[in-house]
């Protein structure tokens, strides 16, 4: 994390294109790391960084879903929009944190 950087919010969860990983909000930036686990000794171990949003790239934010609740946004990467959505527990509070972060950041 950079100097001045705070994490607000951080949970294991699933994006749809990239897998298990952990979702990091800061209050500069989004970041999800992919994670390995191991069932047979409990083991969970961190791989790379494969999404770091800067909150000014944000474009927009939303939750969507009935069954299988997921918070999406799009960000502005060096290969264009891009879009990403996330199986976290409390949508709703995800997405409050994010905007809110945003917000904050501006």
């Amino acid at each position: 994390m950079e100097a001045g950087e705070k994490r607000l919010k951080q949970e294991d969860c699933h994006e749809d294109n990239l897998g298990a990983g952990i979702l990091t909000l800061t209050n500069k930036r989004l970041a999800f790391d992919k994670t390995q686990a191991r069932m047979m000794d409990f083991s969970k171990h961190f791989g790379d960084t494969v999404v770091d949003v800067k909150l000014n790239n944000v474009i927009k934010a939303w939750k969507e879903g009935m069954l299988m609740k997921k918070v999406c946004f799009t960000a502005k990467t060096d290969e264009g929009e891009k879009t990403y959505k996330f199986g976290v527990f409390n949508t709703k509070d995800w997405l409050q944190n994010i905007e809110k972060a945003i917000k904050d950041n501006q």
